[in-house]
C-alpha cells in the first residue's frame, strides 16, 4: 500500500487492486501543487467522499466525469451528484459496508455537518458526515475519520474493524484539535504506529498566531529537498519539540508515525 496526502483532507491510495482518492479538494487548496493533478488521477477507479462540504467534495464532479471512476458516498450526497452528471455511484449510509474490488468501505459515524449552499443562498444537507473504515484484500485496514470531534463509540469502531491506520483530524474549530485527536488514538485505538493527522499546516484550522496566544505552541514546517520529504514539527513554549509526521508527500505505511501520547502528556504538563 502507497499512501500519498495531497492536502487537508484529500489522500491518494494506491494498492494492487485500486487507486483511490479520498476528499479530493484541490482546487482552492493551498496545500496542493496542481503538477500533481495527473499523476493522482491517472488510472483512478474509486473516489471516496466523507461529506458534503465543499472542501472536501472538492473537484469529485470534474474528476469522475474525467474518469470514470467510482463515486461513494452516503446516500444524500449522492443524489446531489447525480444531479451535477455523475452516474457511476456507490450510495451508501451510516454502518453501511460496500464491497467494491478489492477492498470495502465501510460507513462509520463522524460528529460534523455536511451541507452545501447553492447560488440562491440556500443551504442543502447532504446527509450525515462520516468517517470510512476501508479493508483491504492483503493490506492493512485503514480509517480515513473525516471531520469530526471525539467520541466515545470511536472503541466500538476499534472492536469492529481493528483499524492499522488511523488518518486523523487536528483542525481544531471545525474539528477536534491536536490534543483531543491525541486522547482518541490513545484512548480507543490500537494503531499500528501508523496514523496520519488530516491537518498539520495552519490551514483549515486557527492561524499560527492564534495557536501561539491560545495554547503557547507554534507550527514549523520544513522541508528535505533532498528526499522530497516534508517534515513538520510542533513545538510548545517550553521548547519540547514533538515530531508529528515523518514522511508526508510519499507515504509509505511503514513510515508514518504519530506520537499521540506524548503531545497528550505535553498538553497536560501545561495546564495549570
Amino acid at each position: 500500500m502507497k499512501i500519498k496526502w495531497l492536502g487537508h483532507s484529500a489522500f491518494h491510495i494506491e494498492t494492487a487492486k485500486a487507486k483511490i482518492l479520498i476528499d479530493p479538494f484541490f482546487t482552492g487548496n493551498p496545500a496542493f501543487d496542481d503538477r500533481e493533478r495527473q499523476a493522482a488521477t491517472a488510472g483512478l477507479t474509486h473516489i471516496l467522499l466523507t461529506h458534503g462540504h465543499g472542501d472536501h467534495v472538492g473537484d469529485t464532479v470534474a474528476i469522475a466525469k474525467e474518469t470514470g471512476a467510482t463515486v461513494v458516498a452516503n446516500f444524500d450526497l449522492c443524489m446531489w451528484l447525480g444531479h451535477h452528471g455523475i452516474s457511476n455511484m456507490e450510495p451508501g449510509n451510516t454502518g453501511g459496508t460496500i464491497k467494491l474490488g478489492g477492498f470495502s468501505a465501510t460507513f462509520v459515524n463522524a460528529l460534523h455537518s455536511s451541507a452545501q449552499i447553492t447560488e440562491d443562498g440556500v443551504s442543502h444537507c447532504l446527509g450525515n458526515a462520516n468517517g470510512l473504515v476501508l479493508h483491504f484484500d492483503d493490506e492493512p485496514t485503514l480509517y480515513h475519520m473525516g471531520d469530526t470531534d471525539i467520541f466515545s463509540d470511536m472503541a466500538l469502531i476499534q472492536e469492529l474493524h481493528e483499524p492499522d491506520i488511523g488518518i486523523v483530524p487536528i483542525g481544531d474549530r471545525f474539528t477536534m484539535g491536536g490534543a483531543v485527536a491525541a486522547l482518541a488514538c490513545q484512548r480507543y485505538f490500537k494503531f499500528n504506529r501508523h496514523s496520519v493527522p488530516l491537518w498539520f499546516l495552519p490551514h483549515h484550522r486557527p492561524d499560527a498566531g492564534d495557536l501561539r496566544r491560545r495554547h503557547g505552541w507554534r507550527l514549523d514546517a520544513g522541508r528535505d529537498t533532498g528526499d522530497r520529504r516534508r517534515r513538520h514539527v510542533l513545538r510548545t513554549s517550553d521548547g519540547l519539540t514533538q515530531k508529528w509526521v515523518g514522511v508526508i508527500r510519499e507515504l509509505h505505511v511503514v513510515q508514518l508515525v504519530f506520537i499521540a501520547g506524548e503531545i497528550l502528556r505535553d498538553r497536560r504538563r501545561s495546564c495549570p
